[in-house]
């Protein structure tokens, strides 16, 4: 009898569920018949010239300060801020970007990595019988085909499986995920499937086997966040764009009009971050697309405008590539407190995520350990019994503010859609607010539509459908080849080139050093787990990057990818982006700093491990604890809460002690216990307690 109610009512949902999309569908048709969701392929009639290359900053600087007047001026340098400079630039109008940190430096780089319609938003579309919902999802597979298309070096489609553990769930989730594949329609990038039990576990050999079923398996994008952000300015600045990272705006300007004696905002004043020098930009219509900060530049405008924006803190954590297939990957549809977590491949290592939180608004968002451990732990939920899940594992980890567009009064973030709101206030402001990654490109289009109505701009309509980003225009699957062939470069690094620089991985080729071995004849690694060359750092300047923040963290992903290894190639970046850009010794080391700061807090390696805990098993004396504890603080200078083979790499050389360097890796290996790379002060504690360094090099290296 529970069986019958159980496929009956699955059946009934199913069938609801199609009847529903079936006439939302033909009521889409008809409103797209009548011009409502006109898609038209435009990036052929843009007539814009675009330049060979982008210019520098320093002469984007210049074109801001001696540009008379701008026709649009944006604000963010995000993903929604560099397509809506984009879009302009596009459609011949006079475009400026004003960014206070690095392009993508907030949430636009602290992402999944997913190019993603939204299938629990289709969910609710659904059973809510809500448009909206089902118009935003649409409107986002339409997106993610475009941004495939128009990116293909920096994105990828991701087969993504649902394991299910009850076998009602199957037909129910099935009819699910195909309602999904028939919204995309023609956009659809492969058909979704159901898998058997024992074909699950042969694709995904992780998943928890016990009371398995089955699973379906469905396909969405992916992409490299932070690089496409920063193709889409490079593309806005090769149209013209003067675009500007390191340029905070001050305060808006404005003038009042003769006709109706308002004010109106007439453009910023903003300082250049990196040399102190403040300059007024004008502009006929000011965008701002600060997200998370949107409420703060509309205050600039109306100190009593009320919040349109509520943020929530996203949370993921990286670990290593085994915990996940290299082509699959995984969704939760259901956690224990209702949300959906996303167990991915990405770069050869595995994100898992997400949280969703109220926060407050911070430029600097710090992951919690409680966030971490609640991921850890709806991961185990979903990995085999075999496969041990430790929190030393976890590589990475950060929190991005989404700018959710809601009621403030609102507590509940995670019913709130995503849909994006332009609004223009009385003196002339555009803001455009929420919204999600994928649909950048249409949030960047409706926001300039706005500009030019309410400011009445002289230009037509959008041509950014098609049209291809910085990297893309000669780019193929089998470039990376060529890489080897001309150049050659390990066939790693060069597919690693191939998918971030697109066809501009040539010009990062030409500037390879020489290895001095016989092969590979180019390319030295910055660190030698990933195939990230010291060529990158000196392209990565020419792409703006201005602090060494930039480059571990958006020019390369070495700080969302393994925290230690972007510690080991800082000293070198340093040097290199010194060389590059002139700093004198005291700017390298405050860069050193600096960067070791953002790895620490904001990548989520800020260990607390100065307390003892109760279970700790260790039973020296006070005494003897703090002695060690001091000879631990010698060999972690920084006070991070853990000791590398930097830091002892460093101590030796102070006391001309060598030991090679495979030595020092296999002793560090045996003290580090939870395998995570670094040796944390328990741990150091409990190999002098269970006396791991007895005799020769050991001695020397712990007894110092």
């Amino acid at each position: 009898m529970a069986f019958q109610k159980a496929v009956k009512g699955t059946v009934l949902i199913g069938g609801g569920a199609i009847a529903t999309v079936f006439g939302l569908s033909q009521f889409s048709q008809y409103r797209n018949k009548h011009g409502t969701f006109v898609n038209v392929q435009a990036a052929e009639a843009v007539t814009v010239p675009i330049k060979r290359d982008f210019p520098t900053r320093e002469e984007q600087i210049l074109a801001l300060q001696t540009t008379r007047e701008f026709d649009v001026l944006v604000i963010g340098g995000g993903a929604t801020g560099c397509g809506c400079a984009l879009d302009a630039v596009t459609r011949g109008l006079k475009t400026a970007l004003l960014e206070r940190d690095d392009f993508s430096s907030g949430t636009s780089s602290r992402s999944t990595k997913l190019i993603h319609g939204g299938v629990r938003y289709l969910q609710k579309a659904i059973m809510k019988l809500d448009f909206e919902q089902y118009r935003m999802v649409k409107e986002a597979l339409q997106e993610r085909a475009n941004l495939l298309e128009i990116a293909p070096h920096l994105s990828a489609p991701l087969p993504i499986m649902l394991p299910v553990y009850k076998w009602w769930q199957l037909p129910y989730y099935w009819v699910g995920i195909k309602l999904y594949d028939l919204v995309a329609g023609s956009q659809c990038l492969k058909s979704s499937y159901v898998l058997s039990k024992s074909r699950a576990l042969e694709l995904f050999p992780m998943l928890r086997k016990d009371k398995l079923v089955g699973a379906i398996v469905y396909y969405d994008g992916q992409h490299n966040d932070a690089r496409m952000n920063l193709a889409i300015a490079l593309t806005a600045a090769r149209y013209g764009a003067a675009t500007a990272n390191y340029a905070e705006v001050l305060r808006l300007l404005k003038t009042t009009d003769p006709g109706s004696g308002k004010e109106r905002v007439c453009g910023a004043r903003c300082r250049d971050v990196l040399t102190g020098q403040e300059f007024d930009v004008k502009a006929k219509c000011v965008i701002n697309a600060t997200g998370p900060f949107t409420d703060s530049v509309r205050k600039m405008d109306d100190q009593e405008v009320p919040n349109i924006c509520q943020p929530s803190a996203g949370v993921h954590i990286v670990m290593p590539g085994y915990y996940s297939p290299d082509n699959m990957g995984l969704l939760d549809p259901a956690t224990s407190d209702g949300r959906v977590i996303f167990f991915l491949p990405w770069e050869k290592m595995t994100i898992a995520g997400t949280t969703d939180s109220p926060t407050d608004v911070t430029p600097h968002p710090i992951p919690t350990e409680e966030d971490i451990n609640f991921i850890l732990n709806e991961v185990r939920n979903y990995l085999s019994v075999d496969v041990e899940v430790r929190r030393g594992d976890v590589l990475a980890a950060w929190s991005g503010i989404r700018p959710l567009v809601t009621d403030p009064n609102s507590k509940d973030t995670q019913s709130i859609s995503r849909n994006h709101v332009v609004t223009v206030s009385d003196s002339g402001l555009v803001t455009i607010a929420g919204g999600k990654w994928t649909t950048y490109r249409a949030m960047a289009q409706d926001t300039i539509d706005a500009a030019i109505q309410a400011h009445d701009l002289n230009a037509g309509s959008s041509k950014t459908i098609g049209l291809q980003l910085q990297g893309a225009e000669d780019w193929s699957p089998t470039l990376y080849i060529r890489l080897v062939q001309d150049y050659g470069l390990e066939s790693e690094v060069a597919q690693h080139l191939a998918s971030t620089y697109g066809d501009k991985a040539f010009e990062v080729a030409k500037i390879a050093q020489v290895t001095g071995r016989r092969w590979p004849i180019v390319g030295k690694r910055l660190v030698s787990e990933f195939p990230y060359i010291e060529a990158e750092v000196i392209y990565g300047v020419k792409e703006y990057a201005r602090t060494a923040v930039d480059m571990i963290s958006r020019r390369t992903r070495l700080a969302f990818l393994n925290v230690q290894a972007a510690e080991e190639a800082l000293p070198r970046i340093v040097d290199i982006m010194g060389k590059e850009l002139n700093w004198s010794e005291q700017k390298k080391k405050e860069e050193l700093e600096a960067a070791k700061k953002f790895l620490y807090y904001e990548m989520g390696y800020k260990v607390k491990s100065d307390q003892l805990t109760d279970s700790s098993e260790i039973t020296l004396v006070p005494s003897d604890i703090e002695r060690y504890k001091k000879r631990f603080h010698m060999f972690d200078k920084d006070k991070k809460g853990f000791i590398t083979i930097l830091d002892v790499q460093r101590v030796l050389e102070s006391i001309s002690v060598q030991i090679d360097e495979k030595t020092l890796h296999d002793i560090l290996n045996e003290v580090d216990l939870n395998k995570n790379g670094q040796v944390e002060l328990i741990e150091f504690l409990q190999a002098v307690h269970a006396g791991h360094s007895p005799c020769g090099s050991e001695a020397e290296l712990w007894q110092w």
